[in-house]
């Protein structure tokens, strides 16, 4: 016990105050409700890593697991939450959350499927939303927030959590939603047969469990949030090692697709999103030691850019290259540097190059549009950008920038038309209100009109029921 700190003391202490009471069943309607209560505050108080690479994959990997069970009352969702500490949970109705420094640490995609299919199993068993005792004097909202603040376990959220449920207790309005070591047996009896199902193996979440067990002996700083969340990690080793020999997937048959989508989403991840100093010795030593390896060569471009070291990351992406001509990824990345350091005609020409590979690839039409604009190509930005909104309605940069070629070209009604759905996304009611007002004014679009006027209701509500100090 000497090795944890007071808060995690604090937070364990919470989760092991298992309080005798009536269990409820709420509904799946109460579950989804507990569950956007439970996102707003995990984005409030957690930064998520939004690169569509990593995102995408993790999201395919979580995929491939729910697509190999039977259906399910939810739609599953995958986020990365960047942060160091070793961790993973699972909010009600599907939203599964794996920290950055977790996946870093992993090896290959058997692990990160171990973790991600035991969360999933946690959801399917609703383990969260049968632990919730309903109550007058404690709403969703706050039962949310106190389920958040427990599972982030770090910095305000673990503080805010923390005070709420004193609060609770001391109104004799206890709640207990941890896992219990029978909760978490069952997720992993459970898991590891939606693995199967899925074609991975058993023992990728063996061994990334065995890193989350290692971990706590490094200091206490860095005790896995995890471990006071998810209980009996050594019996739960000991039950998945037993499984092995019942292993019908081999542990490494892993195609050279599935190995590349890992490689390129974890050196991406390690190289923009993992610590400067130690990304920079990491890729520095995997280059030397694998000088004709591309993927070493990318990692250390990108870590090369990420720190200001334009001119050098594109000698190593142009190397990356060499050894793999047709790797889109590497070709973004460079046309995206070549934009950065104001190299404009070959930033377009690698994007080009990347997008006639990759043609739904929705970051390398962002840059594409980007570059187009600073080379005077208004008219062929424009038709990049709405191309990119089309496919991707959620790309909310592409709003911004397509709104500001139109004001650039004189045409005010659709400027102010896609800055009121970028500011009114960005939930910045009042410029988006001030957009959407004029673009209203002028526009003569009968369904650009609706939008407009659904938007404008709906901005009307979301201001309604935002706390007062949020305004």
């Amino acid at each position: 016990m000497k090795f944890i700190t007071r808060k995690y003391i604090f937070i364990i202490l919470i989760i092991c105050m298992l309080v005798p009471g009536r269990a409820f069943s709420i509904t799946v309607k109460e579950e989804e409700e507990l569950s956007r209560e439970f996102m707003k505050y995990v984005l409030k108080h957690a930064e998520l890593i939004e690169d569509p690479i990593v995102v995408n994959y993790v999201n395919n990997v979580g995929k491939r697991i729910i697509s190999a069970i039977a259906p399910q009352p939810f739609t599953y969702h995958f986020y990365i939450i960047k942060d160091n500490v070793y961790n993973a949970f699972a909010s009600p109705a599907g939203h599964i959350f794996i920290n950055s420094g977790l996946f870093e640490a992993m090896d290959n995609e058997e692990e990160l499927a171990g973790i991600l299919g035991h969360e999933i199993a946690h959801v399917a068993c609703r383990h969260i939303s049968q632990k919730i005792e309903r109550s007058k004097k404690i709403g969703l909202a706050t039962l949310a927030g106190i389920a958040a603040g427990i599972f982030l376990g770090t910095g305000g959220a673990a503080t805010a959590a923390s005070a709420l449920t004193v609060g609770s207790m001391a109104a004799g309005q206890s709640i207990a939603l941890a896992y219990s070591r029978e909760d978490e047996m069952q997720a992993d009896q459970l898991g590891l047969k939606y693995l199967t199902k899925a074609k991975y193996s058993s023992q990728g979440l063996l061994s990334a469990l065995k890193k989350i067990r290692s971990r706590q002996w490094f200091s206490s700083d860095q005790v896995p949030t995890y471990l006071t969340t998810h209980p009996a990690i050594e019996n739960r080793i000991a039950y998945i090692s037993s499984q092995l020999g019942n292993d019908i997937i081999p542990k490494s048959q892993a195609s050279s697709e599935t190995c590349y989508d890992f490689a390129i989403a974890h050196t991406k991840l390690v190289a923009m999103y993992g610590d400067e100093n130690t990304a920079l010795r990491k890729f520095q030593i995997h280059v030397k030691k694998h000088s004709e390896s591309h993927m070493a060569h990318y990692g250390y471009a990108l870590i090369l850019a990420r720190m200001g070291n334009r001119k050098e990351a594109i000698v190593h992406l142009k190397t990356a290259l060499e050894k793999s001509a047709f790797d889109p990824n590497v070709l973004k990345d460079l046309g995206r540097i070549y934009f950065l350091d104001g190299q404009y005609p070959e930033a377009l020409s690698s994007l080009k190059s990347a997008a006639s590979m990759a043609p739904d690839d929705s970051e390398n039409l962002f840059f594409i549009g980007r570059t187009q604009i600073e080379l005077g190509m208004l008219k062929e930005a424009i038709s990049t950008f709405e191309k990119l909104i089309a496919k991707d309605p959620d790309y909310t940069m592409a709003l911004y920038f397509l709104g500001n070629v139109y004001g650039k070209l004189g045409k005010a009604e659709d400027a102010h038309y896609f800055l009121g759905i970028y500011y009114k996304n960005k939930q910045n009611y009042k410029n988006a209100m001030f957009h959407l007002n004029r673009a209203l004014n002028t526009i003569t679009n009968p369904d650009k009109r609706t939008k407009i006027e659904r938007l404008l209701k709906e901005i009307s509500k979301n201001e309604a029921e935002m706390p007062k100090e949020d305004l």
